[in-house]
């Protein structure tokens, strides 16, 4: 288990996308119930989410987000129009990567369900650079409100854990993407390589939430995002999950040892 003691059963990994939605890091909780936990914590980390993501991660998260939109490709070519939809994608940095990665025609809806978020991405002066290519909007993953076929990819990076329905996100996700539309995940997973296990088992229980003290003056967010990930389920049954939606040609990639996984699918 990543960050949890593997003893303990309340943090075995979820084999269903249902003991997702009931779960709250280590905590059970009633339907509707996560979803206003999970606003707690986003809203008190928005001002510092960025600067925490460089400290716990010794800056790794950014070649994790930079391997996922080279995986993308957002096309270059000049006046091509292309719209990607970044969910649960608050301060816009993998928005900002896919335009600067891609040609003028290029555009990127950033949706995200917490407002204090979507301030913080919005209040990024690096914003300027792209005018109004970029747009933040406030929306639910679990029921998004486009028209079906309407965007080239779909990304959503380091989020759908937090959503309490994934099995809706995945859907809606197949949903709103074009014939041919491509969707990309990157979330945390099961680390297989022993020893590094261990170690980074220490890291997230004791080193993440102290960082976070000092940093936000509170540590108990980065508990639940410590214990999210350990119940998050592993490359195989994410998979799994994203195959039931309908998506197809489904694969993942692993990086940091299983730490971190790049799933990859289509709409077909």
């Amino acid at each position: 288990m990543i960050g949890a003691d593997p003893t303990d059963p309340s943090l075995r990994r979820a084999a269903t996308a249902n003991e997702m939605r009931h779960s709250f890091g280590a905590r059970d909780v009633v339907d509707g119930e996560k979803q206003v936990l999970v606003d707690q914590v986003f809203s008190s980390v928005a001002g510092r989410y960025d600067l925490m993501n460089d400290l716990m991660s010794a800056g790794a998260h950014r070649l994790w987000k930079d391997a996922m939109v080279a995986r993308l490709g957002p096309p270059r070519a000049h006046g091509r129009r292309w719209h990607g939809l970044d969910v649960a994608g608050g301060t816009g940095d993998i928005a900002r990567r896919i335009l600067a990665a891609g040609g003028d025609g290029v555009r990127v809806t950033v949706l995200d369900i917490n407002a204090a978020m979507l301030e913080a991405g919005r209040a990024r002066p690096q914003n300027a650079r792209f005018g109004d290519r970029i747009e933040f909007v406030l929306g639910n993953a679990e029921k998004l409100d486009f028209p079906a076929n309407r965007f080239d990819a779909y990304t959503i990076a380091f989020g759908i854990r937090n959503v309490p329905d994934i099995a809706a996100t995945l859907a809606e996700a197949q949903r709103v993407l074009k014939p041919g539309g491509r969707f990309l995940c990157l979330e945390f997973s099961q680390v297989d390589v022993p020893g590094f296990d261990r170690f980074y088992d220490q890291w997230s229980r004791h080193v993440i939430p102290s960082i976070a003290r000092v940093v936000t003056g509170d540590d108990q967010p980065y508990r639940y995002l410590v214990e999210s990930i350990a119940k998050f389920p592993n490359q195989r049954r994410f998979s799994e999950m994203i195959t039931q939606s309908g998506l197809r040609r489904v694969a993942h990639n692993s990086f940091a040892g299983g730490l971190v996984a790049l799933h990859s699918a289509w709409k077909l």
